[in-house]
């Protein structure tokens, strides 16, 4: 359910209320931990949907690169999904310290990798909020930021549409609430 969308140049901010694995965009960003073992959450409903060979893909990651460092991201194909990758990015744990600016790192980190990769459209769940524990309106603080940040620096960016996706609604109207009020 679409809930809103802003305009920044030629790139649209939508905030809908749906289910990550059955987004039609380029691809779909996973919020994952290191060691890309997608046990749970959204990591979790992304192999079911998309079957064992994301958690292979994420595997052979691991094993050529070591784990992925908190506000970093990897990248593998989205085996049956309709997207065509999954950005898998490690977001800060609530109460490790400066997670505000790891976060937004992520944020910028993943909008980057899609805009080196040639995208044009990218879903992305609010990192941090479930299990890592990150307070729901101020995730949606630092995407706003890091979102504006990043539009605003890369002007002629490939991206035409951030798709910010959440399954519940609570997650979904801070969402809406913080970039209605803040979008400018």
């Amino acid at each position: 359910m679409l809930l809103a969308s802003f305009q920044y140049n030629n790139t649209k901010v939508t905030i809908v209320q749906d289910d990550i694995t059955k987004q039609e965009t380029d691809a779909i960003v996973n919020a994952a931990n290191s060691h890309l073992k997608h046990g749970g959450g959204v990591a979790a409903a992304i192999v079911r949907a998309g079957g064992e060979e994301i958690q292979k893909e994420s595997d052979e990651w691991v094993k050529r690169h070591g784990p992925v460092p908190t506000s970093s991201v990897a990248v593998t194909g989205a085996g049956k999904l309709k997207a065509k990758y999954v950005i898998h990015t490690v977001g800060p744990v609530w109460g490790e310290g400066n997670e505000h600016e790891k976060l937004y790192k992520a944020v910028k980190n993943v909008l980057s990798k899609a805009q080196e990769l040639g995208l044009k459209t990218i879903s992305i769940p609010a990192i941090s909020s479930g299990i890592f524990g990150f307070p729901k309106d101020e995730c949606a603080k630092v995407f706003l930021k890091a979102i504006k940040d990043f539009l605003s620096e890369n002007p002629k960016t490939t991206l035409e549409e951030i798709r910010l996706c959440n399954i519940d609604k609570e997650t979904s109207e801070i969402f809406f609430k913080t970039f209605t009020e803040n979008w400018r």
